[in-house]
């Protein structure tokens, strides 16, 4: 209970009280200290490698612990890595042309123009319209946002394409509310990532190295049988852990959404600028799909959205109006988070995190088969908390895991298929997805770090054990053994 001090502190100094709950900044400042002699006892870690590591950690820790600006910590910690001659200025300046930063860029700037289209608030009514109560929004939404699975072939495309529906539900919900659907909207999308082969890159990474090493592949049909069910089960059982956790007690009894149908646009035909937006975001989603045969990136092709969308009398919106929209905190944020992320990969630490757990898997040749299961779970569920990229967690795992397969004498395709399920878990740091990112610190309707790691410790777990009793149910019925 905070003292009538603290209250008048945490009205006019939101920094100071944020960090005065943690019992003083020494707790911090000792947290850190331990960690730190931690992390230089590690014999397989150079200097550079050793400075990485705690910088990488110390920014989780105060993101999650101080509501200190995220992007204030990232680039502080760049500092300090150049700064400890542990990385080169470049790290720094490198770290906007990262393909996330730009991705963003076009992201918010498309999602402005959805809005000031009219599309946006459309869309929001045809939820509405269909909904009596919030918790029929929220359904709606996530039902919505799980079906974009099977069409958007990216996470970062389908948060994109939310966003502005979720700042148009926004006006009906207090703020608290609010805070819950920027968590629920990139957690749904990221937990459905598994129902189908195209939801994400990584699937087709690990496929592809699979085709390569061993000369197996999973085709479309397989991986719908599979990853569907397991995408519905584990999409349902976030929905419920984030509305048991997250959302406000009584929201659900004393709000009802009240719509007037007849004063809405809904009944309206689709004006020129609505048209022209649909449009767009058609040929996008197909820009999009088609990334294999082109060859431009997803972020690429969202810039071109976004520069059309900005173009002088043809455009939907102005070029002031693009910029704008931007959340530039939260791009030079992901930019600074992002190098952190990159910092870990060129000094070798995640080479020698692999090592090590690779080391580990070894042990377990003559183990039984459901402790074989639990181990290349528990290293790929857990492999987001020091690997922000999902491209890249396949890119280093999956030819580990390969190799381990063929050690042991286990099925590659399962082992490939069960590694790529369990990287899709990706919800304990803002920084894990960029689903995620896209809602973290933007503008008035965002979630806060403590949030995500209180539903990431009750889901975490779950999803392992889901994916235990699945493999040894349904998925051995159904043709996935080891």
């Amino acid at each position: 209970m905070l003292t009538r001090m603290e209250r008048r502190i945490e009205k006019h100094h939101p920094l100071k009280a944020s960090i005065l709950p943690l019992s003083k900044p020494y707790v911090l400042i000792a947290i850190h200290v331990f960690m730190l002699a931690g992390i230089l006892f590690i014999d397989g870690l150079d200097y550079r490698s050793k400075i990485a590591l705690f910088s990488f950690l110390s920014a989780m820790i105060l993101w999650i612990t101080t509501k200190i600006a995220a992007g204030f910590t990232a680039i502080s910690l760049i500092l300090f890595m150049i700064i400890m001659n542990a990385a080169e200025p470049d790290l720094l300046y490198y770290s906007l042309s990262e393909e996330v930063v730009w991705l963003m860029i076009g992201s918010f700037i498309i999602g402005e123009a959805v809005k000031e289209s009219g599309l946006a608030e459309r869309l929001t009514l045809i939820l509405l319209s269909q909904s009596q109560k919030k918790s029929h929004v929220l359904v709606g939404v996530s039902s919505v946002l799980f079906s974009s699975v099977f069409f958007i072939p990216s996470t970062s495309g389908r948060a994109a394409l939310s966003m502005p529906i979720i700042h148009q539900l926004s006006e009906h919900f207090t703020a608290k509310e609010q805070r819950v659907l920027a968590i629920l909207a990139p957690i749904i999308i990221l937990t459905s990532t598994s129902a189908t082969l195209i939801g994400a890159g990584s699937h087709l990474i690990g496929i592809g190295l699979l085709e390569t090493t061993v000369h197996q592949s999973i085709s479309f049909i397989q991986w719908f049988i599979w990853g569907l069910p397991f995408a519905m089960i584990m999409t349902l059982l976030s929905f419920f852990i984030i509305k048991w956790t997250l959302w406000p007690k009584h929201g659900l009894q004393v709000g009802t959404v009240n719509q007037t149908i007849e004063e809405s646009p809904l009944k309206k035909r689709m004006n020129r600028t609505e048209k022209k937006t649909f449009i767009l975001i058609i040929l996008l989603m197909a820009g999009w799909v088609s990334e294999g045969i082109h060859g431009y990136d997803i972020a690429f092709i969202t810039m071109i959205g976004a520069i059309l969308t900005m173009m002088p009398n043809y455009g939907i919106i102005s070029w002031k109006q693009g910029m704008k929209s931007v959340s530039w905190n939260l791009i030079v944020f992901v930019a600074a988070a992002a190098a952190l992320g990159k910092v870990l990969v060129d000094t070798g630490v995640v080479k020698w995190m692999e090592h090590e757990m690779l080391g580990v898997l070894h042990l377990f040749s003559d183990a039984p088969e459901w402790l074989i299961v639990f181990v290349i779970l528990l290293v790929t569920v857990t492999s987001h908390l020091y690997i922000t990229s999902h491209t890249t967690r396949a890119i280093v795992f999956i030819p580990g895991l390969l190799l381990f397969s063929e050690t042991i004498g286990v099925n590659p395709s399962t082992v490939v298929f069960l590694s790529l399920i369990g990287m899709n878990y990706c919800v304990t740091f803002p920084v894990s997805s960029k689903a995620l990112l896209l809602f973290y610190e933007e503008g008035n309707i965002s979630y806060d770090a403590s949030s995500l790691l209180k539903v990431s410790i009750l889901l975490m777990p779950l999803y392992i054990v889901i994916m235990m009793l699945f493999y040894f149910t349904y998925w051995q019925w159904t043709g996935l053994q080891l």
